[in-house]
């Protein structure tokens, strides 16, 4: 199955506030009680919340499940900080692209640096002092710039820092999980992988 590419409101509506998919927001959002859905569909909305917020594919989010499985620590905790410190989202995170789709388009089109060097791939994993920056061209600071006027007062992680005078950023460290900010509880995502992998 491929990256989603329909109409994100619908998926807004099912799923609750997802800020990585849009900046739409909705009037209000009707919830289900918990006593009309099944142990299963709780399981799968949380999943789902964070697949289309990170804009991932299920096999993508079964291969950071495993990887964060593997890792020492909390499984739930180690897979948020696995998808946290993925390139497009950290663009996202410093206010360099609107959202998380708009970041990884800016990847994929050639007009981010890392450390100097040219990335192109949105799934390159950031580490700690790791220096992110668009590339010399006119075209690409004016596309950042432009996103970082929009979102001037947007508050930032406490792991990353931003350089206005010069558009770059800064990963100072791994992204602490009570930040992230995603209503979501990523051990009902670990449990419903158990089952599957």
């Amino acid at each position: 199955m491929s990256r989603y590419r329909g109409p994100r409101l619908k998926k807004i509506r099912r799923l609750g506030a997802l800020p990585g998919l849009t900046n739409k927001r909705l009037r209000a959002i009707q919830d289900l009680p918990n006593q009309f859905r099944s142990e299963y569909r709780i399981r799968l909305e949380e999943k789902q919340k964070l697949r289309f917020h990170y804009g991932l594919t299920e096999q993508q989010l079964i291969n950071y499940v495993r990887i964060a499985r593997k890792a020492k620590g909390s499984t739930g905790k180690v897979l948020l900080q696995l998808l946290e410190m993925r390139l497009d989202n950290i663009l996202f995170r410093l206010g360099m692209a609107s959202t998380i789709p708009a970041a990884r388009q800016l990847v994929n089109h050639r007009h981010v640096l890392v450390n100097g060097r040219l990335v192109d791939r949105p799934s390159y994993r950031c580490k700690p002092r790791d220096i992110i920056m668009p590339k010399k061209k006119k075209k690409s600071s004016v596309l950042i710039e432009n996103s970082m006027e929009l979102f001037a007062d947007k508050e930032l992680a406490n792991h990353l820092t931003l350089f206005s005078t010069p558009s770059k950023g800064l990963v100072n460290k791994i992204i602490d999980t009570n930040w992230i900010g995603l209503k979501i509880n990523e051990l009902l995502v670990v449990e419903y992988y158990s089952r599957q992998t």
